[in-house]
């Protein structure tokens, strides 16, 4: 039996991500994103929300330069990623506090933290207030990525990056899993058939 519980923000499973930005003085900023989504196949394009009611750096970084990286953390730096969402960027240089390094992107005016294998470039394209939260769109222009979590067909193997994932709820990191199926073929059995 299902019962109902007090509304709160979630999605399963939530991606532990990084959006890095440079402030008005160029300085090198970021911090952790429990919310992080796609929202675009045309153009590419993901969607961030930074608290607004925290006063983060880094979304004061994003609005002024319009520009923001977002790294893809593996489990491997779960200590590092939890820090950046818990230090505060006012305070303290987080990135050489975990002794990370990062360069200029190729395509935006923004870092990119050179430890996590995956990152996107993005440019500002929307930006909405939606309660607590700053909800900003970047169009991805660019993707660096590691070669050694691409595949052999050279696209992005989601089994070599071993993302980190986030529970909001319980306040966890989680390794996601194995491959269970393929998409878009697993519910082929559904379809009903053409011939009949």
């Amino acid at each position: 039996m299902k019962v109902n519980l007090k509304p709160r923000s979630m999605m399963f499973p939530a991606p532990a991500v990084v959006a890095s930005a440079y402030d008005e003085n160029g300085k090198a900023d970021c911090c952790t994103l429990a919310f992080a989504t796609m929202c675009s196949h045309r153009p590419p394009a993901v969607m961030i929300a930074i608290n607004t009611t925290l006063k983060r750096k880094t979304l004061k970084s994003i609005l002024h330069s319009k520009e923001f990286t977002l790294g893809f953390a593996s489990i491997e730096h779960a200590a590092e990623t939890d820090y950046f969402g818990m230090a505060s960027g006012y305070d303290t240089d987080k990135i050489q506090d975990v002794n990370f390094n990062t360069k200029k992107a190729e395509k935006v005016n923004a870092p990119v933290i050179e430890e996590f294998k995956v990152s996107l470039e993005c440019k500002v394209i929307h930006i909405a207030e939606v309660g607590s939260h700053t909800q900003i769109t970047g169009e991805i222009v660019n993707v660096q990525a590691e070669e050694e979590v691409l595949n052999e067909k050279g696209k992005i193997s989601f089994e070599k990056l071993n993302p980190l994932g986030y529970d909001d709820i319980s306040y966890c990191y989680f390794e996601i899993g194995d491959k269970i199926a393929d998409a878009f073929k697993i519910g082929l059995k559904f379809r009903q058939k053409t011939d009949e």
